[in-house]
C-alpha cells in the first residue's frame, strides 16, 4: 500500500478583528478616511493526509513507525491539530495514534475534516490540520508622498502592527475563535502566592533588637 500524502486545498478565512469593516462603507486601502485598518490578517488552513493500514488489533509496528516519522517530517507541534477519518471505527486504532500524536503533545480532535477521495476499507486516514496567519499585500509602500491631501490613513496603514500579531501568535486558530480555557490553574496558581504572603509572621513581630549598652 503506497503512502497517500497530499494536500488538500486551503481554505482561506478572512478575519475582520470584530472592526466590522463591512459596515464601514465598502472602505478601501486607497480611499479610508476612518481610523480601522483594511489590511487585517488572513487565517489559512492546509490539510495533510496519510492512509495506514489497520487490524483489529489497531496499528502494527511498521505502520506506527510510518506515521511517527510522518509527524517528525511535518514537525508536529503546538497548534496542529490531528485527527482520524475511517470508514469503521476501532478504538485500538484510536489509541495508536493517540499515543503517537500525544508524545509530540498533540490531542486527537473530536471531528475531522473533508478531505479529497476516500478510504479503503481497512484503512484510516490520518489528518493533520496545520494553521497559518498572514496580512495580504503588506508590507504596501505604493504610497510615496508620507501624508493624504484627502485625509484618510495610508495604503499600509495596519501593516505593522497586524502583521506582527500574525507573526506572534502561536495558535492562529486564536485569532477567528480565541483561546478557551477555565482558569484555575491561573487562579490556584496567583493565589498560591498570596496565601503564603499572607501567612508570612510580620519582619517586625518580634520587635526591635535589643542594642546592649557598653556605658558610653
Amino acid at each position: 500500500m503506497t503512502i497517500s500524502f497530499k494536500r488538500a486545498a486551503s481554505s482561506v478565512l478572512a478575519l475582520s478583528l470584530g472592526l466590522g469593516l463591512a459596515a464601514c462603507g465598502g472602505l478601501d486601502a486607497k480611499n479610508n478616511f476612518s481610523l480601522n485598518s483594511v489590511n487585517q490578517p488572513v487565517v489559512e488552513r492546509s490539510n495533510y493526509v496519510m492512509d495506514l493500514r489497520t487490524s483489529v488489533a489497531g496499528l502494527d509496528a511498521t505502520e506506527q513507525g510510518r506515521l511517527a516519522e510522518w509527524f517528525d517530517m511535518l514537525d508536529l507541534g503546538y497548534g496542529d491539530r490531528v485527527a482520524i477519518d475511517t470508514p469503521v471505527e476501532n478504538p485500538a486504532v484510536m489509541e495508536d495514534v493517540a499515543a503517537i500524536a500525544g508524545r509530540r503533545g498533540i490531542l486527537l480532535a473530536d471531528s475531522a475534516p473533508v478531505t479529497q477521495g476516500y478510504v479503503d476499507p481497512g484503512n484510516v486516514r490520518v489528518i493533520v490540520t496545520r494553521s497559518t496567519a498572514f496580512v495580504p499585500g503588506c508590507p504596501d509602500w505604493s504610497d510615496k508622498y508620507g501624508f493624504q491631501q484627502g485625509n484618510h490613513t495610508s495604503d499600509g496603514y495596519g501593516c505593522a502592527v497586524n502583521g506582527n500579531l500574525a507573526a506572534m501568535i502561536a495558535d492562529p486558530e486564536h485569532l477567528l475563535e480565541g483561546a478557551e480555557g477555565t482558569g484555575d490553574t491561573v487562579i490556584m496558581t496567583s493565589n498560591r502566592a498570596i496565601d503564603t504572603y499572607r501567612a508570612a509572621e510580620p519582619t517586625g513581630a518580634g520587635g526591635l533588637p535589643a542594642i546592649a549598652s557598653d556605658g558610653n
